[in-house]
């Protein structure tokens, strides 16, 4: 399919602003991150604006933008839906949690119930992003039980790198949360690479003659396509990456995306010194670029079934 920059954008920086909302909240939880102002304000700004950027960046691809109130309605029946009442949703717990922590210096009680909720609503709706595509049996790699956990792996991951990056800016003590960042980063591309496996091996065994209920009279071929001009579908679902060249993306997704940033962390917390705060930088960057190319690689290598009325031989 078309890659879309806009769903990529969205994707991605909406997936790490609700990552670093979680582990804002976990902290405050779990390990008894005191409410500095100074953190909060660059976590909860920088969590802030990458889910609002992200959700306005989605609405680019749109063909009638105003009308995107109507994908609320339909929240019983799709996961679009679903997604879009989760992200408004999160604001609440995010909202209160946020002015607990600036206004009020809150870190037990209430606070600890509203970080909870706010880093729940913050993965059920990146699983619901997920679903998205995950829920669509009509292309072969985006119907697969890993799609929404690797959704949500990639968001811990980008989030937890952000969230590292800020305690060390401002000095905290971060060992025990970087060697969990480590943890997160290579459960990732474990998976990631378990995935893209997985995909590889499946058959694609429908044919033109599924598409058109001919199969039975024998091999079905299309003698011309449907349309004399390009179309939408075709535009849009027509799109094909060479093999070779999505081979060496993948490549680029391990290394840069998820080897450089493991490799600059593990440093970072054995060697430590004056480069720690540059090499969690240099991770949060190859991480960063990395995600992006697996975004766009999930678009760029799914092939929807209606590409067998023009032309493709499986599917």
């Amino acid at each position: 399919m078309h890659p879309a920059y806009s769903v990529i954008v969205f994707t991605t920086a909406s997936g790490a602003g609700y990552g670093l909302l979680f582990w804002l909240a976990m902290l405050t939880v779990f390990d008894d991150l005191a409410p500095d102002k100074t953190l909060g304000w660059l976590g909860f700004g920088t969590a802030f604006a990458l889910i609002a950027g992200g959700l306005l960046s989605s609405s680019a691809h749109l063909g009638r933008p105003e009308r995107a109130w109507r994908a609320f309605s339909q929240w019983r029946t799709s996961w679009l839906s679903r997604e879009a009442v989760a992200a408004v949703a999160t604001f609440v717990p995010f909202g209160l949690f946020a002015v607990g922590w600036l206004y009020f210096g809150a870190t037990s009680g209430a606070q600890m119930l509203v970080a909870l909720l706010a880093a729940a609503m913050s993965m059920l709706t990146v699983w619901c992003t997920g679903m998205i595509y995950q829920s669509l049996p009509t292309i072969r790699t985006w119907s697969h039980p890993l799609v929404s956990p690797i959704y949500v792996a990639c968001a811990l991951a980008t989030g937890g790198m952000l969230a590292l990056l800020l305690l060390t800016f401002l000095g905290h003590e971060t060992e025990d949360f970087g060697w969990l960042c480590v943890a997160v980063l290579a459960g990732t591309l474990l998976m990631k690479r378990v995935y893209w496996a997985m995909v590889d091996a499946m058959p694609r065994s429908l044919t033109p003659g599924d598409a058109t209920g001919l199969k039975a009279l024998g091999e079905v071929r299309v003698l011309e396509p449907p349309h004399t001009q390009p179309n939408f579908v075709m535009r849009e679902m027509g799109y094909v990456i060479a093999r070779k060249h999505a081979a060496r993306l993948r490549g680029f997704v391990q290394i840069v995306g998820f080897a450089l940033p493991l490799v600059a962390l593990v440093l970072s917390l054995t060697v430590g010194g004056a480069l720690t705060l540059a090499l969690i930088l240099i991770g949060n960057l190859g991480l960063g670029i990395g995600v992006l190319v697996e975004r766009w690689l999930f678009f760029a290598e799914a092939q929807h079934v209606v590409t067998l009325y023009y032309g493709a031989k499986t599917a």
